[in-house]
């Protein structure tokens, strides 16, 4: 069972379905921030536009390019431009993290510290996984920069996903969880993604030795 999840298109897909909508969001608060067309329920975010317009540009790039990286013809057939993508996927997710970081000093929260201190932890730990990634592949070490990918779109988008557990509860219970029980709930999911991220990781079929990433050979 583990071995259909972790197959590459099916795990494309999986990500593809799982992240459709907050990529689809991002994309439209890319043209909201500059506009000025931003719904009111978010127009306290504008007091940092510049961090917003970034944090949203760099999560669609993120969100796309992410699943991109797990197509095996992607890497065997086209090594250029996977890393290629690689690099931009790597200062997507470099950019999204600090401007959430600065979001989360510039803009007043109005969510409990519990959700506030993960988001920090989150991002923080997104910046060490794309740094370690990156570490791994110029050391040619394929496993691990496999690894540290998959680690780094997990804490990135894990976030992002929460839809796919917030609308089942609503339609469970009639009405949103807000307050404490919401954010514990957000920071659960979280949790689950990067657990996931690992199991993804655990069952992916394992590399011999420090294995040369296909195509760096020039």
């Amino acid at each position: 069972m583990i071995r259909l999840f972790v197959r590459p298109m099916p795990l494309v897909l999986l990500l593809v379905f799982a992240t459709f909508i907050p990529v689809m969001m991002a994309a439209v608060r890319v043209v909201q921030v500059p506009t000025g067309w931003v719904p009111e329920d978010s127009l306290r975010l504008m007091v940092a536009p510049l961090s917003l317009w970034l944090h949203a540009f760099a999560g669609l790039l993120f969100g796309v390019l992410g699943p991109l990286q797990f197509v095996r013809a992607l890497r065997a057939r086209f090594g250029a431009l996977h890393r290629l993508a690689g690099r931009a996927f790597v200062m997507a997710g470099l950019v999204m993290a600090l401007s959430g970081l600065m979001l989360l000093l510039q803009v007043e929260s109005i969510a409990t510290r519990l959700l506030d201190v993960a988001r920090a932890l989150f991002s923080t730990g997104l910046i060490v996984a794309l740094v370690l990634g990156v570490r791994a592949a110029m050391a040619r070490d394929r496993a691990a920069h496999r690894a540290w990918m998959i680690r780094a779109y997990a804490m990135g988008m894990g976030g992002a996903t929460i839809g796919l557990v917030f609308f089942p509860i609503y339609l469970l219970r009639g009405a949103p969880i807000t307050g404490l029980s919401s954010d514990f709930v957000f920071v659960a999911w979280w949790l689950v993604t990067i657990a996931l991220g690992e199991w993804v990781i655990s069952g992916c079929p394992p590399f011999e030795g420090r294995a040369r990433l296909k195509g760096d050979q020039q």
